[in-house]
């Protein structure tokens, strides 16, 4: 870690050397579809292919991998929406620990199964961010179990992050990348990976309109609660930018734009169309952004597809809409 808290690149290839023997290195894929339309090369990197379904793999293990054996082998627990919980639980699978994760009364049955299928036990816990983590607190004071955070903190960072570094590795004269933004580990993460690499490179955050928490964050120079959110991201409906990612977005991204629910869906649809890509609606906002004009590509630009964790049902009625 640098003196100012933010992950260095040290800390990033650090986290790429333990994940290499775990993690697949997705590739980087041209979109020749999205390309057409925008007039310029658009790659994706697709981390719905990720053990786990998404890129949060990456933070949960390189977090379990930093942990003290004794407390780790006590067993973990994590708040989550969805992807969190399932990247935990595999993690703790791997190292042969239990996991409890702590999802939302609403979430979705492809996420749910995905966690308990992973060998976690799930504990639903109200529809907010607070009602989870307040129930991971109790579940840690009972049962001496050790948290492992969905974004805020350095570990988790450090580990989301290697996907900038592929990107970076695999298509070094790209010159934008945007990233979905949730709580903003992921985003924190691979800004910082892009910019340690290539500091020409432009990095751009997208965020639903329901939940612009760190459009509000930046206009007020530090991190704002939202009162509600809501769309059909649910991976990035968070209602607070996280203080540690703030930092390193405020470092290390250059812009953040807003795409609404109809444009996710749209976007879903190209992909799965043109590409034989199931993407989740918080995995496909880098597209839509694309897709709606909400960032123009001059050049290489590569759209980061965070997450595919989406079952049959709600893919089916989302692409009737």
């Amino acid at each position: 870690m640098s003196e100012a808290g933010l992950v260095t690149l040290d800390d990033l290839e650090a986290a790429a050397r333990v994940l290499a023997p775990v993690a697949v290195r997705t590739p980087v894929l041209p979109a020749d579809a999205v390309s057409d339309r925008v007039g310029a090369p658009v790659w994706i990197k697709p981390e719905m292919l990720q053990r786990g379904g998404a890129f949060k793999f990456r933070g949960a293990f390189n977090f379990l991998s930093r942990m003290d054996p004794a407390d780790r082998a006590r067993g973990v627990v994590a708040p989550s929406s969805g992807n969190h919980a399932q990247a935990v639980a595999l993690a703790a699978k791997l190292f042969g620990v239990p996991a409890t994760v702590v999802m939302p009364t609403t979430v979705t049955a492809a996420k749910r199964g995905g966690a308990e299928r992973l060998g976690a036990r799930v504990v639903l816990a109200g529809t907010t961010t607070a009602d989870r983590y307040n129930r991971a607190e109790e579940l840690m004071r009972d049962e001496g179990l050790s948290m492992v955070p969905p974004y805020d903190h350095p570990w988790i960072i450090a580990g989301q992050g290697t996907v900038g570094l592929e990107i970076a590795d695999d298509l070094p004269d790209v010159e934008a990348v945007l990233v979905p933004v949730g709580g903003g580990g992921f985003s924190a993460g691979l800004s910082a990976a892009i910019k340690h690499r290539l500091p020409n490179a432009r990095v751009i955050g997208v965020e639903p309109t329901g939940a612009a928490k760190l459009s509000r964050a930046r206009e007020a120079g530090k991190p704002i609660k939202l009162d509600h959110s809501g769309g059909l991201a649910d991976g990035l409906l968070a209602v607070e930018i996280g203080h540690l990612t703030f930092q390193h977005h405020q470092k290390y991204i250059d812009d953040v734009v807003l795409v609404d629910d109809d444009a996710l869906v749209r976007a879903m649809r190209l992909l799965l169309d043109r590409m034989k890509l199931v993407v989740e609606p918080s995995g496909a906002i880098t597209i839509a952004a694309l897709m709606e004009g909400k960032f123009t590509p001059r050049g290489p630009t590569v759209a980061v597809l965070s997450g595919g964790n989406i079952e049959w049902d709600g893919l089916r009625e989302l692409l009737d809409r």
